[in-house]
């Protein structure tokens, strides 16, 4: 097997490891809850019948073992089990939310890259001068402003005072592709924060490797500024950003539950706070496991990319 089979195949069994510690951990951290999920669920004045009831329902009347591997032998079939609540299956949460999330994902990275990079580039490009100090000083400035109050601000300003867009995605239920206008406030806010440190990352990377030995042999054969620029200095700027870039789409598909709360958005960060509120231990269950999936694959994916892009000693030479 070549260097390159072997570094993957460890990886791919390192991922597989880490998803099965990710099933176990969740399992074992919603037993270690306090309280009680039957006596919950059983109301304000339970009856010891129905809290029994309840539990033989629940199943937690059998031990903790048998439990856990009931509910994985059922997550290999995807079948996360049923909601303590309503009665549904809990896939049936999940894919029911994660369109609006997966597109709110989606249309924030598709202008996440070609921004942040592209500020990255010309910060670099101008190491020292105005432009550089320009892109650091706003970069910063934007990035130190919490994710709530640049929200709130933006609807101050373009919902209530402008007029010119929606202030929450009130009305328009799972079909926000069909309303875009309802789109451009969330987007903007889950923009701020990674743009600013996706840039920075890219112009470190850029200076670095502008400053290579590689480049300046590229430059002593006469090869065009643009070129260096782009064709042999970029992609190793790429590679310590591709593990930023992993990181925010794990946290736009798993961890915007404040732009989905302040927006009004049925996404997943929203049904996992309905699901806490009402203790919906299957559906917490269901939804941390596929936050954690999620995070083991985009991981994967980032290492595969710095792997491709990491700078090599013959390049060099």
């Amino acid at each position: 097997m070549s260097g390159l089979g072997s570094w993957a195949a460890r990886r791919l069994l390192l991922g597989g490891a880490q998803t099965v510690a990710v099933v176990v951990l969740v399992f074992a951290l919603t037993e270690a809850l306090p309280g009680d999920a039957a006596v919950a669920l059983a109301g304000d004045q339970p009856d010891p019948a129905r809290i029994a009831a309840i539990r033989e329902a629940m199943d937690l009347d059998r031990p903790a073992y048998e439990r856990l591997a009931d509910w994985a032998a059922g997550l290999l079939h995807a079948d996360f089990g049923t909601s303590l609540a309503s009665g549904r299956p809990v896939t049936s949460y999940i894919s029911g939310a994660f369109g609006p999330t997966l597109l709110l994902a989606t249309l924030t990275v598709a202008l996440l890259v070609p921004i942040g990079v592209g500020l990255g580039v010309l910060a670099a490009r101008f190491e020292g001068r105005f432009v550089d100090r320009l892109v650091s000083a706003v970069t910063l400035g934007v990035y130190a402003v919490p994710e709530f109050a640049f929200g709130v601000l933006l609807v101050t300003v373009f919902a209530l005072r402008l007029d010119w867009l929606p202030p929450t995605a009130v009305g328009y239920g799972t079909d926000l592709l069909g309303h875009p206008a309802a789109l451009v406030l969330p987007v903007l806010v889950l923009l701020s924060r990674p743009v600013c440190s996706l840039s920075r990352l890219v112009r470190a990377g850029m200076i670095d490797a502008l400053a290579s030995p590689y480049v300046a042999q590229a430059r002593r054969y006469g090869i065009a500024g643009a070129r260096v620029r782009y064709a042999h200095a970029l992609p190793n700027a790429v590679a310590p950003a591709a593990q930023q870039l992993a990181r925010t789409v794990d946290w736009l598909l798993c961890g915007v539950i404040v732009v989905e709360a302040l927006f009004v958005i049925p996404g997943l960060g929203t049904v996992l706070m309905n699901a806490v509120a009402e203790r919906d231990v299957p559906v917490v269950q269901g939804l941390a496991v596929v936050f954690g999936v999620i995070t083991v694959v985009l991981n994967l994916g980032a290492d595969v990319v710095a792997h491709r892009f990491a700078p090599r000693a013959e390049v060099a030479a």
